[in-house]
């Protein structure tokens, strides 16, 4: 998929450890070396710093943590993604209520690390949520383009309307492997009170 596949192992991911982590993959060997030096101050041999680097290596207790979860993971996903089409299922038979779920490509897998549907009135439905007890995030409400770091480009909202659009109507639900089909249906229910429907 790439010269370099990077995955994040924070605890909140579906193969997190106990605290920060992650791995570079790559079958080009150039860049696997750079990405070697890179991780160990630069240094190779020791002590001996050829660029300027991190100390980016993956500690041993984060390593055993994920070894020990590695065998789940499969399992976990397949939670995960029958979650996501069961939540797709229920929205279905809902009334109509203005969310748009997560789509799913043809011939194409999705692991669901978050379930993010597109909604109206994002804030208020959250707020509804929470005074039901059901968990949800805002992933990135301000596009990058927006960020105070990138203002020295001088773009506006406008410039970059589907992002700024994103970022005021995405709302995760819980979709983690251990939900359960009532919970599920909860959040499901609790979605289309929010939007004067019963189901």
């Amino acid at each position: 998929m790439g010269d370099l596949g990077c995955f994040s192992f924070f605890p909140s991911k579906n193969l997190g450890g106990a605290g920060d982590g992650g791995m570079i993959i790559s079958s080009n060997q150039t860049l696997a070396d750079k990405v070697r030096l890179l991780r160990a101050h630069g240094a190779h041999p020791k002590y001996f710093h050829a660029i300027v680097g991190f100390n980016s290596r993956l500690d041993e207790l984060q390593a055993a943590i994920l070894r020990v979860k590695l065998p789940y993971l499969r399992d976990w996903s397949q939670a995960r993604l029958q979650n996501a089409i069961r939540y797709g299922k229920e929205f279905e038979l809902a009334a109509p209520i203005p969310i748009i779920p997560p789509s799913m490509l043809p011939k194409r897998s999705h692991i669901f690390h978050q379930y993010v549907i597109r909604c109206q009135k994002r804030n208020g439905l959250q707020a509804f949520l929470k005074a039901r007890g059901v968990g949800t995030e805002v992933y990135y409400p301000v596009p990058l383009h927006e960020q105070e770091c990138f203002r020295y480009l001088g773009y506006s909202a406008a410039d970059f309307p589907r992002a700024h659009d994103a970022s005021l109507q995405t709302l995760a639900l819980p979709v983690y492997p251990e939900l359960t089909d009532e919970q599920r249906k909860y959040v499901v229910r609790s979605i289309s009170e929010f939007y004067g429907h019963r189901l």
